[in-house]
């Protein structure tokens, strides 16, 4: 059951209800039809990232579908928030990779999603013995990661909104789905 494919989305939703907010949130990322269970940090070796219609053709609604996801909601009127998934490659395709989730408040797009870009990044440095100097600012990482020869990339997707004005729930989501049939 390990997946070899795996494709990210975001989406929000505004709804009266919370649960309907999270429900819309799903619906605009694609994911509503599927039994999502939460996983942790870990990309499989080998584990392909395809585009999301390509990873949707390959599941069924009611399938029951791993992912890490980032939720986050509010009914506080225009109170911004994030939810981000940021993820690191390595080199050599039979190591594992990792999946960060993100979410916060007050944090525009690209902070947040750089944020958990970074973690995902760190996480697997430390992992592969990569010296690096934790006060140094995440674009200056990132160069000394990639430059070990053992991190081939990292990437991050946000989705960001701010709470509405009426007070209605607003929810934001982003996942890292696995897709385990071909």
């Amino acid at each position: 059951m390990i997946p070899k494919k795996a494709f990210v989305t975001t989406g929000s939703g505004v709804h009266k209800d919370r649960l309907a907010s999270f429900e819309l949130a799903l619906r605009a990322a694609g994911i509503e039809k599927y039994n999502l269970v939460s996983v942790s940090s870990i990309l499989p070796p080998n584990c392909k990232i395809v585009p999301k219609d390509e990873g949707l053709l390959r599941l069924k609604p009611g399938d029951i579908v791993h992912c890490v996801l980032a939720r986050n909601d509010t009914n506080e009127p225009h109170r911004l928030m994030a939810s981000a998934i940021g993820t690191a490659l390595p080199v050599n395709g039979e190591n594992y990779g990792y999946i960060s989730e993100h979410h916060s408040f007050g944090e525009e797009e690209i902070i947040a999603g750089e944020y958990a870009e970074d973690l995902a990044a760190t996480m697997l440095a430390t992992t592969l013995g990569i010296e690096f100097d934790a006060e140094m600012a995440w674009y200056e990482r990132e160069q000394v990661y990639k430059a070990s020869g053992h991190i081939f990339d990292s990437f991050h997707i946000c989705q960001t909104a701010k709470g509405d004005k009426d007070g209605k729930w607003t929810t934001v989501v982003a996942a890292m789905v696995f897709v385990t049939t071909d």
